[in-house]
């Protein structure tokens, strides 16, 4: 156990408690315990709206997943990752003050909320809520996966012990201090995440002897390494392009991310996180995925992708500054988590307690049953990620898929298009999850496309139609 490693990464944890227990006292005085635990009281800045997108967005596979493929693939990994630029853009840009106005009216302070209201539909609600539930137990246990293997390597204890660490850790807080913590927190972490990105690409540039030393290495061991096409010439165009749907334009039907776009306070904080969030989104999934490339000839030879990051940060920096560094990948991970976490909580606790068991709960039992459902839900994520897989990036970007199949349509045309009906919503939702789990499972690269394509395709085209189909029986029942 390296002490000089550990010590600042103690420091961050106990700064992330402080905040935690910081924000318990909103949670407190809140004439409205709904509005502030699972919402912040809409009252997020733009600095911090920007930097909890970002730092929601930004998790265990782009900091620990993401480096560890371009490492085994090249350049053409980081090509592809960079559709990831502008997420935060079309998010603030495609919902807009329209998506935050509505929601306001509705006083939905959930995903679920604004599309249950919007399509006045209970099944609306629940397929929601379902879909949810599902795929965020998959990305969650991504990022415990990413977070024990990173304190794993750090403070040289077993997989399990480090992955206890890291959920204690992460529930702590959440738990305490809600939406405020994980939306404060993120700020923390994402500009721990900017400063750490910059300072470990320069040291790996000055390890690697510079980028033409860098860069000859690689073409010497392998040419496609600096192509567009990946190792072994396996990024094709068009399957580089899907991923502009995946992590680029779909990321508006995230609901981690989605919920934020009706989070902030006025006009003014959206425009300034569109451009904050551009901005450190750029260099943070730029300058960690060239980390993965460059550190290669550096350190070749490691077999576990998601070892990299650590490795290189403990080989080309002092052991202090490295504790500080790695704390961006940590702080990416623990943001990720006390997202969906909280996304997964009001999921369960305000859109199926709440709306269908019971209606009439008072305050006291809505906090204790928030509490409850937060605690147990990290627990079955502890023993969901008690056998990780090889990969973890692959397990993240399936919920990624998933969520986006099932949301997008619903979400953009449910408040653009008049027409759009709760048919065309639960059309839509079926469609894209169940064909989204087929494809995945039978044709995960159809037409050499990510499974995602199709899927997004299908839940369009049965929205519309069902839409279409059923506007009579809707106006009449209207």
């Amino acid at each position: 156990m390296n002490w000089g490693i550990i010590f600042p990464l103690i420091i961050f944890l106990v700064i992330l408690f402080i905040i935690g227990f910081w924000s318990n006292k909103y949670v407190k005085q809140s004439s409205s315990f709904i509005q502030e635990y699972f919402l912040g009281s809409r009252e997020l800045g733009g600095f911090i709206l920007a930097m909890t997108m970002m730092a929601t967005y930004g998790s265990a596979s782009s900091f620990i997943g993401g480096p560890g493929v371009a490492y085994s693939t090249g350049l053409g990994w980081v090509l592809l990752s960079m559709a990831q630029l502008p997420a935060g853009y079309f998010v603030l840009m495609i919902l807009g003050k329209k998506f935050a106005i509505v929601a306001r009216q509705y006083k939905a302070v959930t995903l679920i909320d604004y599309l249950k209201e919007r399509y006045q539909s209970k099944w609306v609600g629940i397929l929601s809520a379902l879909s949810i539930i599902i795929f965020l137990f998959s990305s969650m246990t991504a990022q415990l996966v990413g977070g024990a293997r990173l304190i794993e390597s750090l403070a040289g204890i077993n997989y399990t012990s480090a992955l206890f660490v890291f959920v204690v850790s992460v529930m702590a807080y959440v738990i305490v201090g809600g939406f405020r913590a994980v939306a404060i927190t993120d700020a923390l972490q994402g500009t721990v995440m900017f400063f750490g990105t910059l300072i470990l690409l320069i040291a790996t540039i000055i390890a690697g002897g510079g980028i033409s030393n860098i860069m000859a290495d690689l073409v010497s061991e392998n040419p496609n390494l600096v192509s567009p096409f990946g190792s072994n010439r396996e990024l094709t165009p068009l399957y580089v392009s899907s991923f502009w749907i995946l992590v680029g334009v779909g990321v508006v039907g995230l609901p981690q991310i989605t919920v934020r776009a009706m989070s902030y306070k006025n006009s003014k904080a959206m425009h300034r996180a569109i451009i904050i969030s551009t901005i450190f989104v750029g260099v943070i999934m730029l300058g960690m995925h060239l980390i993965g490339v460059f550190a290669r000839p550096i350190i070749p030879g490691i077999e576990i992708g998601d070892s990299v990051m650590p490795t290189i940060t403990m080989k080309v920096l002092p052991p202090f500054l490295a504790g500080i560094v790695l704390a961006a990948p940590l702080a990416a991970i623990m943001s990720t988590v006390n997202a969906l976490l909280i996304l997964v909580s009001s999921a369960l606790v305000k859109d199926i307690y709440l709306s269908y068991i019971n209606p009439s709960a008072s305050t006291k039992e809505i906090k204790t049953i928030s509490f409850s459902v937060t605690t147990v839900l990290g627990v079955i994520i502890f023993l969901m990620a008690l056998s990780p897989p090889d990969f973890l990036i692959w397990l993240n970007l399936f919920a990624f898929g998933g969520l986006e199949a099932a949301f997008i349509w619903p979400v953009i045309l449910g408040l653009y298009w008049k027409t759009g009906n709760k048919y065309g919503a639960i059309m839509s939702m079926l469609v894209g999850v169940i064909s989204y789990i087929l494809f995945d499972r039978n044709y995960p690269s159809a037409l050499g496309m990510h499974t995602v394509v199709f899927p997004i395709l299908l839940s369009l085209i049965a929205f519309i139609i069902s839409s279409l189909v059923t506007k009579k029986a809707t106006a009449q029942s209207l």
